[in-house]
C-alpha cells in the first residue's frame, strides 16, 4: 500500500497566526510597513535532479548491480529486487506475502536469529518487502560492513531454510492481518474497487480466503519460491558510501552462480472499459462512508504520466488541493481526502478517496465531481498552477535525497522501463506545464462518467444518495 502531515501543518498554521496578531499589536505601525515594503526577489530558477554517477554491470546469469555513491553519511543501503510478487500466483492470493514472510526465518545455513544478529553487528537490519510485482531484500549498515551485508543479503535470497516448524505461526500472523484488513473500511473500499477495475487478474484479487490462506503449506511456499526466484529476474542495487571495488565485487561473487531462473512474467491486466455498477457495501449503522471514485489511467510509460501527476495534485493530490478544499475546508464533509495515481507494470488508476460523514455522501460525491467538471472546462489560474508545480517538483526531489529513496527511483525506472532522462528531466517537465495542459487532463483522464464508485457504509442511509451515480445494477 501510508500517517499524513495535515495535524502537525494545521498546528502550525494556527500557532504561526497568533505570533503574527501578537507582534502587529506589540508593534503599531508594523502592519503599516508591511504594505509598503517591496515584494522579494524571485527565486532561482528550478533544478532538475542531479543524478550521481553509477556504476552498472550484468552478470552472466543474467543478474543486474546498479552501485550509486550518495550522500555524505558513512552508511550505505543495499536493495535485492526481484521480479516476483502477487502478481506471479495466480488464485493463490497472498502465497507471495507469505513465503516473503519465511525469508527471515532462516537459511539452509543460518537462523532467523543469526540474521538479525550478524545484521545488528553491523549497524543495521535485513526488511522484506512484497509488492504487487516485486520482492525487496534490504539492509542499511555502515559503510564498512556493505560487503558483508551484500553476503548476507544474498543467503536470504538464494538459500531459505523455509522452516516447517514455523509455518504455522506465520499463517496464524497473516490470518490475523486478513481478519483486521477484511473489516477496516477503508480496505474494504479499496478491495471492492480493484476487483470492479481488474476482475480475476491478481490485481483484482486483494484478500485470500481464510480457507485458502490457512491451507497453504510448506510446499506451496517451497514451489513459489523455485518457480519464481533466480538471477535474471533480480537487480540489486547500493546506494550511499561504500568502497565500491569491495562491495561490487562481494555482490558478484555471492551472486555469480545463483540459477538464472525464469525470466519475468509479463501479464498487464485489461482492466475495464467504463464504468462498474458496484452496491453500496453495508455497515449497518456506520458514521461514515468510505468512497472510492476512480477509473483506469495511463501508466508511467505514456508522455503525459508527469502532465497527469501534476492535475491529480491540483485536484485533490495534497492537502491545499481543491478537492481537499471544497470537501474538507468549506463543506466539513470529512477529515483527510486524497486523489492517487497507482501503477503497477504497463497500468495504472486514478481515484479519490474519502471517508465522510453518513449524511452527506451524495452531497460529498458531487462535489468531487463537481471539481473535475470544473477542472475539464476551465484551465486552472497561473498562480495556483505555479504553486502546485513547485509543490510537485519539491516533493520529486525530497523523495530522492536519502539512500532508499535514490534505490526506489532507480527500482522504479527499471521496472516501469524508463528512460533515465525521466528521472533527470523530471523538474524541468513538471515546470513545463500549461494551465491548458492541465485541463486537457482531466478531459482526457478523468471522465466522471466512467468512474467505478464504491460505497462502504449504512446501505440504509446511502443507497438513495448515490442512486444518481450508481443507478441500477445490469
Amino acid at each position: 500500500m501510508k500517517t499524513r502531515t495535515e495535524y502537525v501543518r494545521n498546528n502550525c498554521t494556527t500557532a504561526v497566526a497568533w505570533l503574527a496578531l501578537a507582534a502587529a499589536i506589540a508593534a503599531p505601525g508594523a502592519m503599516a510597513q508591511e504594505e509598503t515594503r517591496e515584494r522579494p526577489p524571485e527565486g532561482a530558477p528550478p533544478k532538475d535532479f542531479d543524478l550521481p554517477q553509477r556504476e552498472v554491470r550484468q552478470l552472466d546469469n543474467g543478474l543486474k548491480i546498479t552501485a550509486v555513491h550518495f550522500g555524505a553519511v558513512p552508511k550505505a543501503t543495499i536493495s535485492v529486487v526481484i521480479s516476483a510478487g502477487n502478481l506471479n500466483e495466480g488464485e493463490r492470493t497472498w502465497l507471495a506475502d507469505l513465503t516473503g514472510d519465511f525469508l527471515l526465518e532462516g537459511t539452509t545455513t543460518r537462523t532467523g536469529e543469526d540474521i538479525a544478529r550478524e545484521a545488528a553487528a553491523m549497524g543495521g537490519q535485513v526488511t522484506i518487502g512484497v509488492t504487487e510485482d516485486l520482492t525487496t531484500i534490504s539492509g542499511d549498515v555502515l559503510m564498512e560492513f556493505a560487503p558483508q551485508m551484500a553476503k548476507l543479503l544474498a543467503d536470504v535470497a538464494r538459500n531459505p531454510g523455509f522452516p516447517e516448524s514455523e509455518l504455522d505461526r506465520l499463517r496464524r500472523d497473516r490470518l490475523r492481518i486478513l481478519s483486521v484488513a477484511r473489516t477496516e473500511p477503508n480496505q474494504m473500499a479499496l478491495a471492492a474497487f480493484r476487483e470492479a477495475l481488474y476482475g480475476e487478474h491478481p490485481y483484482g484479487r486483494l484478500f485470500p480466503e481464510e480457507e485458502q490462506l490457512g491451507s497453504y503449506d510448506i510446499d506451496a511456499v517451497r514451489g513459489f519460491y523455485n518457480g519464481n526466484f533466480g538471477a535474471r529476474r533480480t537487480h540489486v542495487f547500493i546506494a550511499g558510501q561504500f568502497d565500491a571495488g569491495e562491495t561490487v565485487a562481494a555482490v558478484e561473487e555471492a551472486f555469480a552462480d545463483w540459477k538464472e531462473g525464469p525470466e519475468p512474467v509479463v501479464n498487464v491486466p485489461d482492466p475495464v472499459d467504463g464504468k462498474v455498477v458496484v452496491d453500496v457495501i453495508d455497515r449497518p449503522d456506520a458514521s461514515q462512508s468510505n468512497i472510492y471514485l476512480g477509473l483506469p489511467t495511463i501508466n508511467p510509460g505514456d508522455e503525459d504520466w508527469i502532465p497527469l501527476q501534476v492535475s491529480n495534485t491540483l485536484l485533490g493530490g495534497f492537502f491545499s488541493s481543491r478537492i481537499t478544499r471544497n470537501i474538507r475546508e468549506d463543506k466539513g464533509y470529512t477529515y483527510s481526502p486524497f486523489s492517487l495515481l497507482s501503477s503497477r507494470y504497463k497500468d495504472g488508476y486514478w481515484a479519490q478517496v474519502a471517508a465522510v460523514t453518513t449524511e452527506v455522501t451524495g452531497p460529498a460525491i458531487q462535489e468531487i465531481v463537481n471539481e473535475i467538471d470544473e477542472l475539464q472546462k476551465n484551465p486552472p489560474p497561473v498562480e495556483e498552477l505555479e504553486g502546485v508545480k513547485n509543490y510537485t517538483a519539491g516533493v520529486f526531489v525530497l523523495q530522492n535525497s536519502t539512500r532508499g529513496g535514490v534505490i526506489n527511483v532507480l527500482s522504479f525506472l527499471d521496472h516501469h522501463e524508463l528512460p533515465e532522462s525521466y528521472l533527470t528531466n523530471y523538474v524541468s517537465n513538471v515546470h513545463a506545464i500549461t494551465p491548458e495542459q492541465v485541463s486537457a487532463m482531466a478531459r482526457d483522464y478523468l471522465r466522471t462518467e466512467d468512474m467505478t464508485l464504491v460505497v462502504v457504509g449504512d446501505r440504509s442511509k446511502v443507497s438513495e444518495q448515490v442512486a444518481p451515480w450508481i443507478g441500477e445494477k445490469e
